[in-house]
């Protein structure tokens, strides 16, 4: 059970539909501010800025509101904290046993919200959508991260130029994607959920490291079919004794933030759900840890104490995760509209795809390619922030 409660997440914040109203005179005639699916059809974006709160001090605002003063079509609203809001208290356990080394809960941030709205109705379409997101991914997030840069490099006497990437994560979302109220949260669990690749640390002991690790390298960047990888890897385990299978469990290390965004996500009333293309032995014992409401994952095939080499049908592929997720939303009486996924590698694309929001942790990069939002500078938690919450504030 969690030893203290000492961060709170705002809850049923109303700021982003108050944004929202605020430009409805930009708006084309007769659009229903509660129609959440006609607005996640028009160019009207949420950018959200997330920062280590140990950078230099930097005047966001400044930059982002530079590049918007070169845009004549475009408008720049900023997202107000909602002051009203209530909070709830999110229970993190920093005592984590399995860890040798102990860690912040999550990474502390800045976050910055803001609604780009086009000023015109003849960019309005809903057809410009697409190609504005691009235009304002390459121009401004872009533009952001070197201006960035440079002032972090600046304000800290580095002559050594540091990695943009590194310093800021920038999200640019459907605005439909903040009005929507999730309900059902489906995390991988290898680089995701944990730190490790779970098949990689049985091929260590097994002595098949180096073999295993490039076949699944290979496959979370989409170059080898996620099966056959799956096939390949599972046959070189063939005689692994089951006595080390404890003593890896206790070597996992979870993810910065996992602990603290399960936790806030089951107190917003999420259901959770570990779906992963590794073993059940390791996924219920990750899922225990977390608080984690359901797990599937492959079955580990043991005989006489030993693993035998073989797997057991279906592999839970991309495919198969894609499945388990709508299933799971359809059990539980979901649109698939009230779906989040976050993941890290190839097989994750599918069930990232579906949902509304698909979200790439530390991912490989053709997965933050096609992800709606990509996670670099922050741990899990990061997940909040592109769902549109503030940074954690102390209880």
């Amino acid at each position: 059970m969690p030893k203290n409660t000492p961060y709170s997440l705002p809850k049923d914040s109303k700021a982003w539909q108050q944004a929202v109203d605020s430009i409805a005179s930009l708006l084309p005639k007769d659009t229903h501010l509660q129609d959440f699916d006609t607005l996640q059809s028009l160019p009207v974006f949420a950018l959200i800025v997330v920062l280590p709160t140990d950078m230099p001090t930097l005047d966001i605002h400044h930059y982002v509101q530079s590049w918007v003063d070169e845009q004549p079509n475009w408008h720049l609203v900023t997202v107000a904290e909602d002051t009203q809001a209530r909070f709830v208290e999110v229970a993190i356990d920093d005592t984590d046993t399995t860890q040798a080394i102990a860690r912040p809960p999550f990474v502390l941030a800045q976050v910055y919200r803001y609604l780009l709205v086009p000023v015109t109705d003849t960019l309005m379409h809903p057809a410009k959508t697409t190609a504005a997101a691009h235009i304002i991914d390459d121009q401004l997030t872009t533009r952001l991260r070197h201006d960035l840069s440079e002032s972090y490099n600046l304000a800290t006497d580095n002559n050594t130029q540091t990695d943009s990437v590194e310093l800021i994560d920038c999200h640019i979302l459907s605005v439909g994607h903040m009005l929507r109220t999730h309900k059902l949260a489906c995390f991988d669990m290898d680089s995701t959920l944990i730190e490790q690749e779970v098949i990689v640390e049985l091929a260590k002991v097994a002595g098949v490291g180096e073999q295993v690790e490039a076949i699944t390298e290979a496959a979370m960047r989409g170059e080898i079919d996620f099966d056959e990888s799956f096939v390949q890897r599972v046959a070189l385990l063939q005689g692994l004794s089951t006595d080390v299978l404890d003593d890896i469990c206790t070597r996992l290390t979870l993810s910065t933030g996992a602990r603290a965004t399960i936790s806030a996500l089951k107190a917003l009333g999420y259901h959770t759900v570990l779906v992963s293309g590794g073993f059940t032995y390791f996924a219920q014992y990750i899922a225990e840890q977390l608080g984690i409401d359901e797990v599937h994952a492959n079955h580990l095939d043991i005989e006489d104490g030993e693993v035998t080499g073989h797997i057991q049908l279906p592999i839970v592929n991309g495919s198969k995760k894609a499945a388990i997720v709508a299933h799971t939303a359809e059990r539980l009486g979901l649109a698939m509209s009230q779906v989040v996924c976050v993941g890290d590698g190839a097989n994750d694309l599918l069930m990232m795809a579906d949902a509304d929001l698909g979200v790439a942790y530390r991912a490989k990069p053709i997965v933050q390619a096609r992800a709606d939002a990509a996670i670099n500078i922050t741990g899990l938690e990061g997940v909040l922030y592109a769902l549109g919450y503030p940074a954690f504030v102390p209880a």
